[in-house]
């Protein structure tokens, strides 16, 4: 051997990554905070300080971003329709009102029984969509549970004070301090904070393999069942878990207005919240944030314009969003910030 060449070891192999390691890493970078997302929040909680006379408005919008943000997890992640999402609400907010009437005032009691209370129906109602899995039949079987509950709420007016409402509502104030005012300022702050909390659980949930394997389902069931999918548990679960976040939504409603009526049951209920979602964007979690902020604007400031045809300018501009279509609505940002952009270079 030449006394100019030395043997040398051979280089350690670096520990080869796994596959799940890659997926996990890849898991992890997607469901960091994005920039977007921080100024999103950061104007959200702007309003609480700049807009102290807007708190009752704010307050309801971030109850109906809520109860979008549920159905979302269904339709956009799980594929599953549904037309009686409002059952769930109505359910929550019922359960709200008669443990602040019955049982205790304190408002965390109260939220949390109307989440568990939805959560129940959907776990017991959740098994007749599985048995049913066509889009068209799902329709008409949770629009034919929101039905069945609204009637019974109707007819058991001994519980429910019927077509009257619940009243008799009080709630005290949140850990014994913080009393809810006639101009909604508790009530926004504590709307906003339970409505933050479940958004960031939503958003682990989705951001999750569990959150990945519902897209799998929506894309296509039978190859997700080949590759061991099991869909019927997954699609349960997160039915179950949406119930829970709507009937939260309607909790929230009855201990910050104080009162609960049929109309929580009502079928334009579940066609609104369809509504925000097609205005918002139907597959990420901001799309019903942003739905019920455009529909409860544009309620606001239609129905303040002309009070008796507000319905019809709400209508004219579903129409404009789906003609033009949401990829194009979506891109026009885009559009406008690189025509800035050229503009400044030249």
């Amino acid at each position: 051997m030449p006394a100019d060449i030395v043997e040398t070891a051979p280089p350690a192999a670096l520990p080869e990554r796994t596959h799940h390691d890659r997926a996990a890493a890849i898991l992890r970078s997607r469901s960091g905070f994005k920039p977007p997302e921080a100024a999103f929040w950061l104007v959200v909680a702007a309003t609480f300080f700049l807009l102290p006379e807007r708190h009752l408005l704010l307050s309801e919008i971030a109850i109906l971003g809520l109860f979008a943000v549920s159905l979302d997890l269904i339709i956009g992640y799980a594929g599953v329709v549904s037309l009686g999402h409002g059952a769930f609400f109505g359910i929550g907010a019922y359960v709200a009102g008669l443990t602040a009437i019955h049982l205790t005032g304190e408002p965390l009691s109260g939220l949390f029984l109307g989440g568990i209370a939805a959560a129940f129906l959907g776990l017991v109602t959740g098994p007749l969509l599985l048995m049913r899995a066509s889009d068209l039949t799902r329709l008409m079987m949770t629009l034919g549970i929101a039905m069945l509950l609204f009637e019974a709420a109707n007819k058991a007016s001994w519980l429910t004070g019927g077509a009257d409402g619940l009243t008799g509502v009080q709630i005290q104030p949140i850990f014994g301090h913080f009393e809810f005012d006639l101009w909604g300022t508790t009530a926004y702050g504590y709307t906003l904070v339970v409505a933050i909390c479940l958004f960031l659980v939503a958003r682990m949930v989705v951001s999750s393999p569990y959150g990945l394997s519902l897209r799998a389902i929506r894309e296509n069931t039978l190859r997700s069942r080949s590759i061991g999918i099991p869909v019927g548990r997954r699609i349960l679960g997160i039915y179950t878990f949406s119930a829970f976040m709507a009937g939260i939504a309607g909790a929230l409603l009855t201990q910050t207005t104080m009162f609960v009526s049929l109309d929580v049951l009502a079928f334009h209920r579940s066609a609104d919240v369809l509504l925000m979602l097609v205005l918002g964007g139907v597959g990420y979690l901001y799309g019903g944030l942003i739905g019920a902020i455009a529909f409860k604007l544009m309620q606001d400031w239609f129905s303040a314009f002309t009070p008796q045809y507000w319905m019809f300018w709400v209508g004219l501009v579903m129409l404009i969003v789906v003609l033009i279509g949401r990829e194009r609505l979506n891109a026009w940002p885009a559009r406008l910030l690189a025509t800035i952009r050229r503009g400044s270079r030249a």
